[in-house]
């Protein structure tokens, strides 16, 4: 028996899990920080590294109290984040800045500036990442904060994805030269890749601006997968988190690949982890490019298979969003929600409120919801929301199958699925075929899985997730909800296709009214 621990870094808080060799997860704490906004600009999200520093050492002493287990009896310790989280440092890696976070979305112009100058060049790794730079992606935040930030320009020493940061912060790295950058974020969020020597050329940056000559050269250390070791943990931070000294930490990756191992993702699964947003994660021994999908990168989510990673910018922020606004929560809000039929609110959500992150890529977008009368409720817009989330989910699902990804089993992990039952009948039923839960939260459990592989105590991540992954139970659809859903789909995605793209095909959306009234009446009817 041996004990590690493994770290998710959200949006809010960060978690962490003490995860048993033989038994699994045995224990859980998490401590919360602030993010920081703007009222005057609905775009800006911040956080501070200080701040997520110092509630990762509160809930690692929780864990511990919690679980009775001696710090110094922790084999390993493993960190994932968000992402793309980006802070710009200086010297000594010190911070210049807090962290654009991954839903910082200020920097529309410069992913447009680059999707534009990437298109025009005939840039390969634009088509990896389908086709559209997003702004939530590392080279537009860096970009839009160096145009920003004059005065700091001249300190400016490198940018960090939040999982490397949090790594070599713990590990005591202070030279460039001694980074170990993950693959996985670097592939997803700044166009890295062997194929094509790694970052994009130097000529390539400077064409889209001048600010980011040198910043290739900057962006130097070790890009690895997640089975290397990333550091060890220094005796200052052992003493502030209440562990070992020296004990290994692999290198990190995004929060949604290792919350898809957590969920025992194989060949042929595609996980939804449904949080704040959605990532939907699959992986292949062979993959192609998949047009609108954001990243098909060789060694994510698993170090031996090409890791493919869509979704939605919203999901959650638009249930809390929606019972905010009726002064109220969403366990609140959700009371009773099981007795609410297919399309009988008759209303039509798009889940455009943070954009569209697949696989129209256009941050542009806004929240649509049709079909409104003087009657609907804050829960009506709340479960044609959740109905509108499922349906965004399989116009994704339905892109990456017809280009060549499997998609033999759906498994809905993250927070949310564990707390809302609602929404997993309604994805089971949209989708039209069975969606498995973990039988618990699977958040920081890849975490966990990684520290296991750099403890030593299994070979590989197959043998690691057949010990202590949760079990997985079965959401069966409902056949005659499915044939509602497939009715209202079918609106959808004329909806979502012609008023998603700005030079969209002129299409007849006049039925589209008519048709959720005609669907809500049946419903009514029983």
């Amino acid at each position: 028996m041996a004990v590690v621990a493994g770290v998710d870094f959200g949006t809010l808080s960060v978690r962490v899990t003490l995860v048993d060799s033989q038994y699994g997860p045995i224990g859980t704490a998490s401590a919360s920080y602030p993010l920081h906004r703007r009222r005057e600009d609905p775009d800006f999200a911040t956080q501070s590294h200080a701040d997520q520093m110092a509630a990762l050492a509160v809930a690692m002493k929780d864990a511990l109290a919690a679980t009775g287990i001696s710090g110094g009896n922790v084999e390993a310790i493993a960190l994932d984040t968000t992402g793309s989280s980006v802070i710009p440092v200086g010297e000594g890696l010190e911070p210049l800045d807090e962290y654009y976070l991954w839903c910082d979305h200020r920097a529309h112009a410069e992913a447009e500036e680059i999707t534009t100058r990437a298109n025009a060049s005939g840039l390969e790794a634009i088509a990896w990442c389908g086709g559209v730079y997003s702004h939530e992606w590392g080279f537009a935040k860096l970009l839009h904060w160096l145009r920003h930030n004059p005065g700091k320009r001249d300190l400016f020493v490198t940018a960090l994805e939040h999982c490397d940061m949090v790594a070599a912060t713990l590990s005591g790295v202070k030279s460039v030269n001694d980074l170990k950058r993950s693959v996985c974020a670097m592939g997803h969020k700044w166009m890295w890749n062997p194929k094509w020597g790694g970052l994009p050329t130097e000529e390539f940056l400077v064409s889209v601006d001048p600010l980011l000559a040198g910043v290739r050269a900057k962006m130097g250390g070790a890009y690895l997968t997640s089975d290397k070791v990333a550091g060890h943990l220094t005796g200052e931070w052992a003493e502030k988190l209440g562990l070992r000294a020296g004990i290994p930490i692999p290198v990190g990756a995004f929060d949604a690949h290792w919350d898809a191992i957590g969920s025992h993702i194989r060949e042929g699964d595609v996980v939804n982890v449904v949080g704040t947003s959605t990532c939907i994660i699959a992986m292949a021994r062979d993959a192609q490019l998949v047009p609108g999908v954001c990243g098909v990168v060789p060694g994510s989510v698993h170090p031996s298979y090409t890791g493919i990673e869509a979704g939605l910018s919203a999901t959650g922020d638009i249930f809390e969003a929606i019972a905010q606004r009726a002064g109220t929560r969403v366990y609140e809000l959700s009371k009773g929600l099981e007795s609410f039929k297919p399309g009988q609110t008759g209303l039509l959500r798009l889940s455009w409120d943070n954009g569209d992150r697949t696989v129209l890529v256009n941050p542009e977008l806004g929240g649509v919801t049709l079909g409104w009368n003087l009657v609907h409720t804050a829960q009506d817009e709340l479960y044609a929301a959740i109905e509108g989330t499922a349906f965004h989910t399989r116009i994704i699902l339905e892109r990456m199958a017809e280009h060549g990804v499997r998609v033999d089993r759906v498994i809905n992990g993250g927070g949310i699925p564990q707390k809302n039952e609602v929404l997993n009948q309604v994805y089971a039923n949209v989708l039209s075929k069975p969606v498995l839960v973990p039988a618990g939260t699977p958040t920081s459990l890849g975490s966990g899985i990684m520290a296991l592989l750099a403890a030593g105590i299994y070979k590989t991540i197959e043998e690691a997730q057949n010990a202590v992954c949760l079990p997985l139970r079965i959401v069966e659809p409902d056949r005659r909800s499915a044939e509602v859903y497939e009715r209202l789909y079918a609106l959808y995605k004329d909806v979502y296709f012609a008023l998603g793209q700005r030079h969209a095909p002129a299409l007849p959306l006049g039925r589209v009214l008519p048709e959720l009234r005609e669907v809500a009446a049946e419903a009514r009817l029983g």
